[in-house]
């Protein structure tokens, strides 16, 4: 699993949430940086949030391995319930994390694309459409869990700050995305056009990130602030253990 894209997606996010207080509005106030500040201020005490990226970048839709698409409810407590998508018929898998036990479901196409030969049909019939259950730090899982853990999304940001690009953005006319009122930031990262629709009321918010260029076409979207992470796990009926999993695959 891709670390450093889902990574990379984590850092552009870098501005989202905000604690429940009463709604106002100072947008026309504060200048683009101002705004990209409260911003990040809210991200990192956020408690929890619904993510969702869909990318069409060309590098992305090439690869079996990257995500096209994400929906992702998570929290800071390791809880967290969604889907990928990968590109190049690379299929698709289900998550549910709590705590610390983890359960992904691969399809079929997932399998193919991931295992040799006829590994892949063999996997695909051993596991039966089942979740696979193990623990968070388990070597099959752990690559997968981490874009599962909103810490790992606020550590990074909080490591690599507002990026020296932050300086150029410039505001512009307030819209509606998603039926919130937004102020977009436009500016730069990594040379290429990127829009950050910010909540014009405050505590100030990130709605949405996009980013357009050749080769690039992604949009992130955020929204259940502060809801709690759906809590129901699979059956027993519904799962197989990931030891079972790597005796019967990779050879104990």
């Amino acid at each position: 699993m891709p670390r450093r894209a889902l990574i990379c997606v984590a850092t552009s996010a870098a501005l989202l949430l905000s604690p429940t207080l009463a709604a106002s509005s100072d947008a026309d106030d504060l200048s683009a940086r101002e705004l990209a500040e409260q911003a990040k201020d809210t991200f990192l005490d956020a408690q929890s949030v619904r993510l969702k990226l869909a990318d069409r970048s060309a590098s992305t839709i090439s690869s079996k391995t990257a995500p096209t698409f994400m929906d992702l409810f998570l929290d800071r407590d390791g809880n967290c319930v969604g889907t990928l998508e990968l590109g190049a018929n690379g299929g698709s898998l289900e998550i549910v994390r709590r705590g610390e036990e983890v359960w992904l479901k691969p399809d079929t196409a997932f399998w193919k694309a991931q295992l040799p030969g006829s590994q892949g049909d063999t996997a695909a019939e051993f596991v039966r459409n089942r979740y696979i259950r193990g623990s968070s730090d388990d070597a099959l899982l752990k690559d997968v869990v981490k874009a599962c853990d909103l810490d790992t999304y606020q550590e990074e940001f909080g490591r690599s700050g507002l990026s020296s690009d932050d300086k150029s953005l410039t505001k512009g006319e307030e819209t509606t995305v998603d039926g919130a009122e937004v102020v977009p930031l436009k500016g730069e990262e990594d040379g290429k056009p990127s829009t950050l629709y910010v909540t014009s009321d405050r505590p100030h918010r990130l709605v949405a990130i996009t980013q357009k260029a050749d080769g690039t076409d992604t949009k992130v979207t955020f929204s259940d602030y502060d809801e709690p992470v759906p809590s129901q796990t699979p059956s027993a009926d519904e799962s197989v253990d990931v030891d079972q999993v790597r005796e019967e695959l990779l050879g104990g």
